[in-house]
């Protein structure tokens, strides 16, 4: 039986209230403007987006009783207007955008704010509701603020059922879910997480409705002690499993996931600007999205070099990859630096590299193109597949390397790649996930019964075509050294490529193995045993056990700390792949 933890959480020390259901939700906020004490009392309930509108507004604008309700939709620029703002960052193409620029204050017609504004004015007592995302626009500086937050996974699955629009639009019922996910990608989430970064300290309190069944609300500086908490020891975000056209089923048996589901193709577990984080306020769980923690205090959990090279972004991604009676992933590429600069107007690639967690015999890693290959004769036959619906042949022009367990592969951007069938893949990469330019999806539909997009256009122009068989077994191919070892343990450099900005390290051991974070953020896995520790040398933070296959994040800020084999892996042989971001004068950090 599996005992991987899909539901990771920080239990918080402190005493904080967590109230549950609307009705109690509702007589918190009254209690507090009762604290307040005046005739007039002015609540904002900020919205990321995601949050189910509807729903959320009537509740709360029932149960306060409000002399008046302002929704912050009604001061925001035309539907027409919105999308002429927001089309260059949009563009028409169905899967990439532009990083806009935009601040979620540009959403709203002046001459609607100061109607909005003076109707508020014009109220001398009781409760003034402004609600909804761009609330504390409305009003700067309200009495009570109520931030609704969400996690990003939860809006996707949203976006998918066509439950919520995209800001200033009313556009849920669009056929296609996916220019949904497009919009909150480049323009959305920018917009919210630049005005939540603003807001976050200002918080009284936080609304959890990532569970549409059991709306909860905390206070705000509880969020924020739970945050900092969160910084000071290890952690693990939640995972999220997603099917897929390619999925396998090694997941569901080592996972333990629902056997009755199709397949799993993905688990997101450790994408924290996607993934939620889990706190525990005595008895209940408060779910928030775990980028919270890198906005509130990015120095102490990435480094100050890490801080000062990436900003407030997780520049580290762990997800898995599951073919297992599967087939194989799209035949792909990753733009170069200037690429993804200058078009998508992101600062840094998706330079990423495969950590083979398990193979089955005669499995492969399509990784380089062939001695000899023509670039011409290649693109020929690519483009001949898009439009003709003729088969590319991937063999004809790709190397398909052999793998095995603890295999790994590095792929820096520009390197034509994918898994096959039968593997399980443990990828470590740059955060920028969506910059996949696909060649060739093996003639197979999406999940959804369209097309996948093929990105032709955009891989021809950033393949780099020196990367053939021989380049590739040199540079990209278990480029596994020892660096140290000891009785009972021994450190070894796995990757990535002296191009990418990660270094990993792989541990065996079956005594305790002491690491340091030296300034810089480690996200580390189990890939080998059962069960593992980690403790701090000082006791500066309470024991985290991890299982196989999990990932947890370790902050710069922890400094020293120790992982050791636990429970039924006591003695035993384990092992930890573990990622980190190389100083810019040196590959080491150790």
């Amino acid at each position: 039986m599996s005992n991987f933890n899909r539901y990771p959480f920080v239990e918080i020390k402190g005493e904080y209230t967590v109230s549950e259901g609307w009705e109690e939700i509702s007589r918190k906020i009254i209690g507090r403007v009762s604290e307040i004490g005046r005739h007039k009392t002015i609540v904002a309930v900020e919205y990321y987006q995601g949050v189910l509108e509807e729903e959320t507004t009537l509740a709360l604008s029932t149960l306060l009783d409000p002399e008046l309700v302002i929704l912050s939709k009604d001061s925001m620029w035309s539907e027409e207007k919105v999308k002429e703002m927001v089309y260059p960052d949009v563009t028409d193409d169905r899967l990439f955008g532009f990083m806009t620029s935009l601040e979620l204050d540009d959403f709203f017609d002046p001459q609607l704010l100061e109607g909005a504004r003076k109707k508020i004015d014009s109220v001398h007592n009781g409760i003034v509701l402004v609600i909804g995302t761009g609330a504390a626009c409305i009003v700067e500086e309200p009495d009570v603020l109520v931030y609704a937050d969400m996690a990003r996974w939860e809006i996707q699955l949203r976006m998918r059922e066509h439950l919520v629009d995209n800001v200033g639009v009313s556009n849920r019922d669009i056929d296609d879910w996916m220019l949904l996910y497009k919009q909150g990608y480049f323009v959305d989430w920018r917009v919210c997480d630049r005005h939540k970064k603003k807001l976050m300290k200002r918080w009284d309190f936080v609304l959890d409705t990532n569970d549409r069944t059991r709306p909860k609300m905390v206070e705000g500086n509880g969020v924020l002690e739970g945050l900092r908490q969160t910084l000071s020891r290890p952690f693990s975000v939640v995972p999220f499993f997603d099917p897929g056209p390619w999925g396998g089923q090694w997941m569901k048996e080592h996972l333990g996931l629902d056997p009755d589901v199709k397949n799993y193709a993905w688990c997101f577990n450790c994408v924290p600007e996607e993934n939620s984080l889990l706190l525990k306020f005595g008895e209940t769980i408060v779910e928030v999205p775990s980028i919270n923690a890198v906005f509130l205090d990015p120095q102490r959990l990435l480094g100050d070099e890490v801080f000062q090279r990436f900003g407030d972004e997780f520049p580290i991604r762990f997800d898995y990859l599951d073919t297992f009676d599967g087939g194989n992933l799209s035949l792909q590429v990753h733009p170069l630096t200037e690429y993804i600069q200058e078009k998508f107007g992101v600062t840094y690639t998706q330079d990423e590299s495969y950590y083979m967690m398990d193979a089955r015999p005669g499995a492969v890693v399509y990784l380089g193109l062939k001695d000899g290959v023509k670039p011409e004769d290649m693109l020929r036959d690519l483009q001949s597949s898009q439009s003709n619906g003729t088969m590319f042949d991937a063999d004809e022009h790709v190397q398909a390397w052999p793998v095995r367990k603890h295999d790994h592969f590095l792929i820096p951007a520009g390197t034509v790649h994918c898994s096959g069938k039968d593997s399980m893949v443990l990828e470590i990469s740059a955060t920028p996930y969506i910059f996949t330019f696909k060649l060739w999806d093996w003639g197979r539909l999406g999940l959804d019964g369209r097309p996948r997009p093929i990105n032709i256009e955009h891989g021809k122009n950033v393949i780099q075509w020196n990367r053939t068989t021989a380049w590739t077994r040199e540079n990209l191919v278990n480029r596994i050294e020892t660096v140290a070892e000891g009785a009972g343990w021994k450190e070894e450099r796995t990757g990535l490529h002296e191009f990418e900005f990660i270094e990993t390290r792989r541990h065996w051991f079956k005594v305790p193995v002491r690491h340091a974070t030296s300034g810089s953020v480690n996200v580390l896995n189990l890939v080998e045993g059962e069960e593992a520790i980690v403790e701090s040398p000082s006791d500066s933070f309470t024991p985290f056990v991890v299982h196989y296959a999990e990932t947890f994040i370790v902050p710069a800020s922890v400094g020293e700390y120790i992982v050791r084999p636990y429970g039924r892996s006591a003695g035993k042989i384990c092992a930890t792949i573990k990622a980190y971001v190389r100083r810019l004068n040196n590959h080491d950090l150790e």
